[in-house]
């Protein structure tokens, strides 16, 4: 059996960028969505608790899949480990999702 792999996929989701772990994910069948799936959060009780992993937790907790648009994600990584998730603020002038034409409806 192959070795399953993590995933670490960065997107855009209202002004703030969200580094989240995953094991599966898969460009959908609704047109211009990624598909991400088995969300991997730290399971190990820490005395010290990120906040923002634990703000990534309740967020996802109970979702089964999750469709991002594909303009929203940033960067998509095959990663050896786990790394720590979290959402950190951005200057929204600074970080946009792409425009692209091919997700818009015709012009009237």
């Amino acid at each position: 059996m192959a070795k399953k792999g993590i995933y670490k996929v960065v997107f855009v989701q209202l002004g703030e960028i969200y580094e989240v772990y995953a094991e599966a994910i898969y460009q959908s069948d609704m047109y211009g969505f990624i598909e991400v799936e088995e969300y991997i959060f730290d399971q190990k009780s820490q005395i010290v608790v990120d906040t923002s992993e634990e703000k990534l937790k309740n967020e996802f907790k109970g979702v089964q899949r999750s469709y991002i648009p594909i303009n929203c994600i940033m960067r998509i990584d095959e990663v050896d480990k786990k790394g720590t998730a979290k959402i950190t603020s951005s200057d929204s002038a600074k970080i946009m999702p792409i425009s692209n034409p091919a997700f818009q409806g015709p012009d009237k």
